[in-house]
């Protein structure tokens, strides 16, 4: 018989497991790859350098890891709001009371040792999610239901803005996928990929021709209509469509360049236009992409990469982590962490959809969600593909608040997981 108590007997998900030892491992021997020195001959285990610290917080995330086993899988459900409520209280205070840090408002500083309540925001946010959608008669098409459910991913999101986090705030955007799951009505999520793409169109091509598909569009969709829906109700809907997504586009250029801050629009200008300014604001995506291309199929060798030792690649441990997998590891080590992270994501989708309680489901998918987000904004940032926003790659960039909280967010689904795996419940 299991013994709740005991984490080395419980029914865990091995294949899962196995693929986050992996993530990890690869991830701290790439931090290490970053930063050493030729000359140097740095310890992959010297305390001193990043190597060695991101070792002391994989040692210290064990024991996280075992503290989120031993407790009983209810205590999550039973203080999901708890949590959540104890997150939005540390990202009040550190507005007040955080360290600024390369422009942001969002770390508690004790000494040497950071920690950053926005990765947390996550877990928590998740699990009030999973809470309050496992309540009974709780109906994603009831507009009262969706105020409630925006409130509380909309709440953390405007306190982290506010400490100058643009990147951890659009993580939250990931919870759309869950929602989707869950019977969000479609409409909702295909007017936010709208909005998306009429914003990158609005900033590549001329207003005119956005205008002109606009219509084209609209004939077509009216053209495809069955002739007893070509009422004129629906016509003068369908034209309020158009005059709303011909506003919105003409709004674009006023965001950009009277809302958003001069680092953030530098940032949209460099995924617009990689070539502008090669040696400013578009420094950081140019060198990333040297870095990349130069590990070509099989890359340079562990230890063996230059754009990265002679610090060409900016914050190479961190959020660009992966120039440094593209360069030493090439095309075949990067197709390596890709296939990584497809196989876990994949794995905690399949787990989720059989688990046994809404609750577990829906945090698993927000798990999935907040991981796909990750990987896919941070890949994409290193590769020119999507503006540079800072947030790290799951479970590889240096950082302990980073690998804290992706470790709780996917164990604490473990824990959830090993019930219906069949676990001893006392």
């Amino acid at each position: 018989m299991a013994r709740q108590n005991d984490p080395f007997s419980q029914n865990i998900d091995w294949l899962t497991l196995l693929l986050y030892l992996a993530c990890v491992t690869m991830g701290w021997l790439n931090v290490y790859a970053a930063v050493y020195s030729p000359e140097d001959h740095t310890s992959l285990f010297d305390l001193s350098t990043n190597a060695g610290k991101q070792l002391m917080w994989i040692g210290t995330t064990v024991i996280l890891i075992i503290c989120v086993l031993v407790i009983n899988h209810t205590f999550f459900d039973t203080f999901a709001f708890v949590f959540y409520g104890f997150m939005i209280l540390l990202l009040i205070l550190v507005l007040f009371l955080g360290s600024n840090i390369n422009g942001s408002r969002s770390w508690f500083k004790f000494g040497s040792f950071t920690l950053q309540p926005a990765e947390f925001a996550k877990v928590a946010t998740a699990l009030a999610l999973a809470k309050y959608l496992d309540v009974p008669g709780i109906n994603l098409s009831k507009q009262k239901d969706l105020m409630y459910i925006a409130g509380i991913i909309v709440l953390p999101c405007i306190l982290i803005l506010a400490s100058n986090e643009t990147g951890s705030t659009l993580v939250f955007a990931s919870f759309a996928i869950m929602l989707y799951r869950e019977g969000l009505p479609g409409w909702i999520p295909a007017v936010g990929l709208s909005a998306a793409a009429l914003f990158i169109l609005a900033l590549v091509f001329a207003k005119l021709y956005i205008f002109l598909g606009i219509v084209v569009l609209l004939l077509l969709v009216i053209l495809l209509m069955p002739r007893y829906n070509r009422t004129l109700p629906n016509l003068l809907g369908m034209g309020l469509v158009g005059l709303v997504m011909m506003g919105y586009v003409a709004g674009v250029d006023f965001f950009v360049n009277n809302v958003l801050q001069k680092h953030q629009r530098n940032r949209i200008k460099v995924l617009v236009d990689p070539t502008i300014d090669p040696l400013g604001v578009g420094w950081n995506v140019t060198q990333a992409k040297i870095a990349i291309g130069s590990g070509r199929l099989q890359g340079k060798g562990f230890l063996e990469g230059t754009q990265t030792k002679f610090d060409f690649v900016p914050e190479q441990s961190t959020d660009f982590i992966f120039c440094t997998i593209g360069e030493e590891h090439g095309f075949l080590g990067s197709l390596v962490v890709v296939a990584l992270f497809v196989a876990l994501l994949s794995r905690i989708v399949i787990l989720a959809e059989k688990q046994r309680t809404k609750f577990a489901r829906v945090y698993g998918y927000c798990v999935a969600g907040i991981i796909f987000f990750h990987v896919m904004v941070n890949i994409g940032m290193t590769i020119g593909l999507m503006p540079v926003i800072g947030i790290p790659l799951p479970f590889f960039s240096y950082g302990g608040s980073s690998l804290w909280s992706f470790s709780i967010l996917l164990f604490i689904f473990l824990k959830l997981d090993s019930r219906r795996a069949g676990a001893m419940w006392r």
